[in-house]
């Protein structure tokens, strides 16, 4: 089926939760750089890593999606932050100046792109000189982890291997990246882990009502109803009662113009 980011019944898809504090720690402390003055979030969706740019320090942000539906969510989701506002555009062309931004933020943007290089020169462009380009995302390798109570992404694909071979299909290879950073003139390029806090649902039901109903996980939109719920009642048998932390596994890479 896939998600349409742009119908008006999605522009909450991607509001339903906080940046966690794992996110930002990671960020601030495992790939330092220089204090942000003007940040552009690429693919921003709901604003969520846009807020957590501002937590960081960033005195402003740009948040740039292509889709009016998935920006006008945001805009209700950030309104109390002033720091931010919102563009459509692409993300190989946002519209916005160049050679003006400290830091440039592609958070689960490049596996919807299968031509990075029109990207990546997007962002050199938009980057002070010794500026950094993050870019998280999945690589193949991340998508194969097998699901625990913790790492609840790893059941979509063990109960359905077929979304798994979908899912893969779409990410980058991490040398495709490094490649693609190279290309674009990009230098310092370096790599981590982060199994990021999702979120934490105080009970199982409240993950379970959340799975139901697809929020924030695009992938589920690739499934039935019928195996949607075969999918809810699997996991229902994996989890605890309370206090369900809901764990992913990323790749970040960090380059410097």
């Amino acid at each position: 089926m896939g998600s349409n980011f742009h119908h008006k019944a999605n522009r909450n898809s991607y509001t339903a939760r906080e940046a966690d504090q794992t996110w930002v720690n990671f960020v601030r402390d495992q790939i330092p750089f220089k204090p942000i003055d003007k940040a552009a979030d690429i693919g921003c969706g709901g604003g969520i890593y846009s807020k957590g740019l501002v937590r960081l320090g960033a005195t402003e942000v740009t948040a740039v999606d292509y889709s009016e539906a998935i920006l006008a969510g945001a805009k209700d989701h950030c309104k109390e932050f002033p720091q931010i506002h919102f563009v459509q555009g692409e993300a190989e062309d946002t519209g916005l100046h160049s050679h003006q931004y400290d830091l440039v933020l592609e958070r689960a943007l490049i596996h919807h792109i299968k031509d990075l290089e029109p990207t990546f020169a997007e962002a050199y462009r938009l980057l002070k000189t010794d500026g950094t380009f993050l870019i998280q995302d999945r690589t193949p390798e991340d998508c194969l982890l097998e699901g625990t109570p913790t790492h609840i992404r790893g059941y979509f694909f063990s109960l359905f291997p077929t979304l798994a071979e979908k899912e893969i299909s779409r990410r980058h290879k991490s040398e495709t990246v490094r490649k693609y950073l190279k290309q674009a003139g990009f230098k310092r390029i370096t790599e981590a882990k982060l199994w990021e806090v999702r979120k934490t649902y105080p009970s199982k039901q409240q993950l379970l009502d959340d799975l139901q109903s697809r929020t924030g996980r695009s992938i589920l939109h690739e499934i039935d109803d019928k195996e949607l719920k075969q999918l809810v009642g699997h996991i229902d048998k994996k989890v605890p009662e309370d206090n369900v932390i809901e764990k992913d596994r990323w790749t970040i890479w960090r380059a410097v113009k």
